[in-house]
């Protein structure tokens, strides 16, 4: 017999971060990008490590399962996200239906670092 592979479910998600903000929180959608706020500098990865971070608590997994594929030195981020509710953040639309923010901000989910 043999063994069927289980993949776990993953996600591409294209980030706009923005570092160095006055709070950590998920803004909503600019376009094709979630944008994202962390007052995180941009040196020695911080700003990616706290992005991770913020994304795993808002969609409810662990930061390990959430990867950067590429834009490490760039605000530009496309991020992979495994087991993760990742529903949320299909479309705007989806969002904002899920989150029940019926055409304002996606979550402004706000955590202290």
């Amino acid at each position: 017999m043999k063994k069927e592979d289980h993949k776990p479910a993953e996600k591409i998600i294209n980030l706009w971060v923005q570092p160095k903000a006055s709070r950590n929180e998920v803004v909503g959608y600019q376009g094709e990008f979630l944008r994202i706020r962390v007052t995180a500098p941009p040196t020695g990865g911080l700003a990616n490590r706290l992005c991770c971070q913020l994304l795993a608590e808002t969609m409810g997994v662990a930061s390990s399962r959430i990867e950067i594929v590429s834009g490490h030195s760039s605000r530009r981020k496309r991020v992979r996200v495994q087991d993760g509710d990742t529903t949320i953040f299909d479309t705007p639309s989806a969002a904002r239906n899920e989150l029940g923010k019926k055409g304002k901000s996606l979550v402004k989910k706000r955590f202290k670092s």
